[in-house]
This record gives C-alpha cells, structure tokens and sequence, in this order.
C-alpha cells in the first residue's frame, strides 16, 4: 500500500515541476543548454543551500519558499541528466517536444531508481525529517563537485547522474512531506 500511494504522491509531486519546467520551456526556449556541467550543480547548490538558510533562519526576505526551491532543484537536476545525455553537436535550442520526451525519460529512470532503493530501504525517507533530506542534496552536491574536479574519474563510487537522481528523489520526498500536490 505504501509503495501504491508513493508513486501516486511521487507522480502528483512530479506534475507540478513538470508543469513549470515545460511552462519555462515555452517562455525561454533551451536556454540551460549553454551552462556546463558544473554550472547546473552550482545551480542545485544554490537551492539547497538557500532551503538551509531558511529552515534555520525561519525567514525569506525575497518572498520565495522552501517548496519552489525544491521543485527547482529537481528541474534542475532533470537538465543535468539531460545535458549527460545531449552532445555538444546537437544544437542549443531543442523543439518542444524532444525536451518534454527527455523530461519524462529521465524522470521515469529516476522514479524507477527510487522503487528499488525504496524497497531495499523500506521507505525510511518518510521517518525522516526534512532538514536531513536538505543535508542529504548538500552531500550529494559536494560528492558531484568532486567527481566533476576529478574529471568524472571514480575508483569505487558511483558517477554524477546517480547522484543527480537521488537528489532529485531526496527533493521528491521532500516536496511529498510539505504536502505538495
């Protein structure tokens, strides 16, 4: 039954991100195309840390939300994922249809990630609080800006798109316990 209600909180958190994700699309074409690697994660980081800073200042004086910054971080995390997938050959503004393919590629391998973590975590994430989930992204970003300074060379970790993906679940997760929908 868990697991049920997981992919449909998981789906109803995902329309949303989607949602604005394709809305920008429309507004400014592929623009992420131009930013490297490196800029997408310091992107994430920047969310991430700004959630930080929220959750322990309590206050936001730009008027933006811990919620919007994660649905941020997990577009975000989708670019980068495409960005591994794209070359540098194909060109920076992509049709409106390939990127909305891509965005549901992605965001399907990912949620299929999370099921099998899922099932051999037991769905721990829900007895977690949301501020660890935060520090959870931070980690992960830190381990993403390590592999890109080691030129993407690991001896026994896994490689930046799987970091990407559980930061984009960890954001899931997060957005599920806010009670987005």
């Amino acid at each position: 039954m868990a697991q049920t209600n997981t992919a449909v909180a998981f789906d109803e958190v995902i329309a949303v991100c989607r949602s604005l994700f394709l809305k920008k699309t429309k507004d400014y074409g592929t623009a992420w195309r131009i930013l490297r690697p490196s800029s997408i994660t310091d992107q994430i980081f920047i969310k991430a840390q700004r959630i930080r800073t929220l959750e322990e200042k309590k206050v936001s004086l730009v008027g933006e939300n811990i919620t919007s910054e994660y649905i941020g971080i997990v577009n975000y995390c989708v670019i980068a994922m495409m960005q591994l997938e794209l070359t540098d050959g194909e060109p920076n503004e992509l049709p409106f249809e390939q990127v909305e393919s891509l965005f549901e590629a992605k965001v399907k391998e990912t949620k299929d990630l999370m099921f099998a973590k899922n099932h051999d975590y037991g769905e721990a994430w829900r007895e977690m609080r949301i501020s660890s989930l935060t520090d959870l992204i931070l980690m992960k970003i830190f381990r993403v800006k390590q592999i890109e300074d080691n030129e993407g060379q690991t001896l026994a970790s896994e490689g930046v798109k799987a970091n990407y993906q559980d930061m984009l679940n960890y954001s899931v997760f997060a957005l599920i316990k806010l009670g987005v929908k």
